[in-house]
């Protein structure tokens, strides 16, 4: 066997076992999915009944699943934007300043990141607690008791309540990729502007976001993904999509459906609605700030 052969072949056994994996536990269930959205099926015994688009048809006169998907929309709009506003003010602010303290607010930031969901639901949870939570009880020392609330139990609060724990969680980890892209810009041109007299927020509009217009387009999709996969696991364990569904999402919605209506057929309708959903959000927002480059 000549030496081509068998960096072939070496290459072929390294490539093959992963391909394998990826068809088998990726493709085929991706597929599955895409292919079973067209049945009747409970995913116990019954054989599934072919019955067409009626699952997609249905989920647009489904009035649950509708308040489910604006509930998401206003999470897909907030969550991002502030999230990538406060990161990346962190970002210049710990990059561009000689703040001493530095290292101690890098890790504060951070922190959240390396958190599991489910603890960070939990930490909030007892934060918005009506009676033995933090906020309550901060808001009464300073004297603004009477604005105290169930802050997951009302239909006007819950779903900015749940949107400032998105945010919480995600902000330091976009902190750091920001910082990362911000150091690697050169400081001959921040020089430059501050001998041309510009301040350190005209620097920030005509430097940072510019230098940073690549990697910002990125996370904003990383984001918004974020929000749709992430939201599942902190509105299951934070509010189960109450008070009266306000803060259903559709991760949720699809969920129930499938492991608790047992309607598999309509669940994986719903799966494959979020996937294209997904998939025109990120081309949308890739056009958007294509737009803003030029």
């Amino acid at each position: 066997m000549t030496l081509k052969a068998r960096r072939r072949f070496f290459m072929a056994a390294c490539l093959i076992p992963g391909l394998i994996m990826f068809i088998l536990f990726k493709l085929y269930p991706a597929m599955q999915v895409f292919y079973k959205s067209f049945f009747l099926w409970t995913g116990i015994g019954d054989k599934p009944k072919f019955i067409g688009l009626k699952n997609f048809v249905d989920m647009f006169h489904d009035d649950v699943f509708l308040l489910a998907l604006r509930n998401t929309g206003f999470l897909i709009v907030i969550v991002p934007v502030f999230t990538l506003l406060i990161a990346l003010v962190n970002a210049s602010i710990l990059t561009r300043t000689k703040l001493k303290e530095k290292g101690i607010y890098r890790t504060l930031f951070f922190f959240p990141s390396i958190l599991s969901f489910v603890v960070i639901a939990i930490l909030w949870s007892f934060i918005y607690h009506p009676t033995i939570g933090f906020l309550n009880s901060g808001m009464e020392l300073l004297g603004l008791g009477d604005y105290a609330m169930a802050w997951l139990g009302d239909s006007r609060t819950v779903l900015w309540a749940l949107a400032v724990t998105l945010i919480w969680q995600a902000a330091g980890y976009y902190m750091v990729i920001y910082m990362a892209g911000i150091d690697s810009i050169s400081p001959d041109l921040y020089e430059a502007a501050g001998i041309d007299g510009a301040t350190p927020f005209e620097q920030f509009i005509h430097i940072t976001i510019p230098m940073l217009w690549e990697i910002i387009r990125i996370t904003i999709i990383f984001s918004i993904n974020g929000v749709l996969t992430i939201s599942f696991v902190i509105v299951t364990i934070m509010t189960a999509g109450g008070p009266d569904r306000h803060s259903e999402v559709v991760m949720t919605y699809l969920y129930q459906q499938a492991f608790t209506n047992s309607n598999f057929g309509y669940a994986m309708a719903i799966g494959v609605f979020v996937f294209v959903f997904s998939v025109i959000l990120s081309l949308i927002s890739n056009k958007l700030t294509e737009r803003g480059v030029s």
